[in-house]
């Protein structure tokens, strides 16, 4: 593993950098440590009826690091393995290399193969009109004032909520074509995944421009776990959060096999989110450093939105395409 990072020698720039830039690659210092971390990218790419996500990213547990790409389709998915030393990664201009495949904000170039997989994914896809949550000195990112706690098993963070995606994919013999469509991105990194937690985002909604995610997850916290909410709605250039750190308070959580239905309210504000759950995909999650932690995730579930201000709706629209975990 190397680097091309041209702050590598300022210690405090490289602090105020990655606290700034969540999209940087945060875990250089714990490469050659005996301490367990992950950190991994999600590029999530749609069209109306397909979809492909590219998870790259590294692990460290028991003196070993490697790094891995998992892929999933509408009905596929993949784990390949990479030797650490496969991976580097570059603050300005930012972007991480795996192999032979470069990720960055500004769009994709892959070529992934794996014989023993019978794996073949090559293709480019394009990134422009990137657009992400507003951050300020309190919320650097979508985990508000939790972004500066350093013991905090698992960070998230949004990269991009949406941004127009051109280009082609090819999967085995079989192309996913991509022509101003919706891309979004995000990143995870810390030692273990929650124990529990639902995770679903969307940016395909028939009558409106909108992207939306939200995450609700069983957070460990010194002693005690509560339950962490994030959940941002884009509506064109109007942004709704409702997170724990500005009091939202989750009144509605019923969850079956196939059906999600979720209520949550911030002063005046409600916001209700429907999921029909088709069959996921199995996933690797990472559990104090080793991806062991077998997950499910489908990249095509239905989603609806109500967003309402006391009792007025101002916003109801259903997604296709959308990611959708329940772990």
């Amino acid at each position: 593993m190397h680097n091309n990072n041209k702050f590598e020698n300022n210690n405090s720039m490289n602090k105020l950098l990655l606290m700034k830039n969540a999209e940087l690659f945060q875990g250089e210092k714990y490469l050659n440590k005996n301490k367990t971390y992950f950190e991994g990218w999600y590029f999530k790419n749609t069209n109306l009826q397909k979809g492909i996500s590219f998870i790259p990213g590294i692990n460290v547990g028991n003196k070993r690091a490697k790094a891995f790409i998992q892929i999933i389709t509408n009905n596929t998915s993949y784990f390949v393995n990479y030797n650490i030393e496969d991976f580097k990664f570059n603050h300005d201009p930012f972007y991480i290399q795996i192999g032979d495949s470069v990720f960055s904000k500004e769009g994709l170039n892959i070529n992934i193969k794996d014989e023993s997989q019978n794996l073949k994914i090559h293709g480019n896809i394009k990134y422009t009109d990137s657009r992400n949550i507003n951050t300020n000195i309190f919320a650097p990112n979508i985990m508000g004032p939790f972004s500066y706690i350093p013991f905090m098993k698992c960070n998230h963070a949004i990269i991009s909520m949406q941004n127009t995606s051109n280009g082609i994919i090819n999967i085995n013999n079989k192309e996913i074509h991509f022509n101003n469509d919706k891309g979004y991105i995000e990143k995870d990194w810390g030692c273990s995944f929650p124990k529990s937690y639902i995770w679903c985002q969307g940016n395909n909604f028939k009558r409106t421009n909108a992207s939306f995610m939200i995450s609700i997850a069983d957070v460990p916290f010194k002693s005690f776990t509560f339950k962490g909410i994030i959940c941002v709605l884009l509506i064109d250039n109007k942004e709704f959060k409702f997170t724990t750190y500005n009091n939202t308070k989750l009144v509605e959580y019923a969850i079956t096999e196939d059906f999600i239905n979720i209520t949550l309210k911030k002063s005046e504000y409600s916001l209700n989110i429907k999921s029909k759950y088709n069959k996921g995909l199995k996933l690797s999650a990472p559990v104090k450093g080793k991806m062991n932690k077998d997950i499910f995730e489908s990249i095509s579930a239905l989603v609806t939105v109500t967003l309402k201000k006391e009792n007025e709706i101002i916003f109801c629209d259903t997604s296709t395409m959308c990611g959708l975990e329940i772990v």
